[in-house]
Parts: structure tokens; C-alpha cells; sequence
């Protein structure tokens, strides 16, 4: 799996994006999550990616303040209820942790993760101590994950060896009490 295998996987994930529409109020753009309804003055995303949603497709620009975004070489102007969406970030110390596991470690977690509709962007909580370890050759911990999807909550526990060969144990645990378990070992 290559960096561009696995950015496509990061990217296809559910809830990765904010999705609202936005408004003019008092001469200041305002978006309006449709998730929580919360409001936000469009100005936070100044020189930023957006996504505004036009002719039934998604089209990536920068927002440039005001009532404009540049989509290409093109400045476009933004209208009362457009549909817009923006990219969310992942919790860092997650971001992290997908950098640092192998290929099949990091294909693994993520798609048993999804199976159990869940996403990566539904981390609320990370604790990656494989950052902590970053200067032993032998390195051996637990990570420790949380995420919420609105319906159900998760904790995933991450246990790893690595030195000779190396191991990856994922225990996930629903709130329910569901509980799945994957081992991965190589070299």
C-alpha cells in the first residue's frame, strides 16, 4: 500500500467532512452545521479548502473571504443557502499513529474499524505512545483510542511489539459490550 492507497482510504471515510449551508447576516457570512446546528463565521476558513456543492457535485475551492471562493483560476461568487462543506481534521495523535503502523496493520484497523461503523474521524480521544518510543529499538506498548459516532461509543486498545518481528493486536469494545479482537504479525 503506498501513501497514495492510503490517503484515498483516509479520505473515503464517513462523517470526514462538515456539512452545512451558509448566510448572510448583518453583512457576515455565517455557516450553519446541519449536524449540530451550531453557527460559525464562514472568515474562520479564510485561505482555506472549502467545498461548495453546485451543478449536483462537490467543487473544491479557497475560500477568499467575502462572498468568494476561488475555484481554479476562477473566483466564483457564494450565495444565501449554498450547500458547503469542509474537511475535518483528525485528532493529531491519531494522525500520527496511521503514519507510524505498517501497511497491514493500518489497512486492517481501519477497515474493521469502518465494518463496525465507525470512522476515523470519529475519534474523540488518542493516546499514542508509539510517539513516546520513537528513539528504542524495541518498542512495546498499548494505544489507546475512543471514538463516538453519535450512536455508539467505541474504545479501541492497541496493543503492539515491535523489534525482531513484529505485532499488532487491536481490541475493539463497543458500548454494548460487542467485542471483536485482530492480531496481526509479520516479518
Amino acid at each position: 500500500m503506498n501513501n497514495q492507497q492510503r490517503t484515498k482510504l483516509l479520505e473515503n471515510q464517513n462523517r470526514s467532512y462538515t456539512e452545512g449551508s451558509i448566510e448572510c447576516i448583518n453583512k457576515q457570512w455565517i455557516f450553519f452545521d446541519e449536524d449540530n446546528e451550531e453557527a460559525t463565521l464562514l472568515d474562520v476558513w479564510l485561505n482555506q479548502a472549502i467545498e461548495v456543492f453546485r451543478l449536483n457535485r462537490w467543487k473544491e475551492g479557497i475560500f477568499c473571504g467575502e462572498n468568494q471562493i476561488k475555484i481554479g483560476n476562477v473566483i466564483h461568487p457564494l450565495k444565501n443557502q449554498d450547500k458547503i462543506r469542509i474537511r475535518k481534521n483528525l485528532v493529531f495523535s491519531l494522525e500520527q499513529l496511521a503514519k507510524e503502523l505498517n501497511d497491514d496493520a493500518f489497512y486492517q484497523f481501519i477497515t474493521n474499524l469502518n465494518a463496525l461503523n465507525f470512522s476515523l474521524y470519529d475519534c474523540i480521544y488518542c493516546y499514542n505512545h508509539l510517539t513516546f518510543l520513537s528513539e528504542t529499538k524495541q518498542k512495546n506498548g498499548v494505544n489507546f483510542m475512543i471514538f463516538d459516532n453519535s450512536d455508539n461509543i467505541i474504545s479501541v486498545h492497541h496493543h503492539f511489539f515491535y523489534y525482531e518481528n513484529e505485532s499488532d493486536r487491536f481490541e475493539f469494545t463497543l458500548g454494548t459490550g460487542k467485542r471483536m479482537v485482530i492480531e496481526k504479525m509479520g516479518k
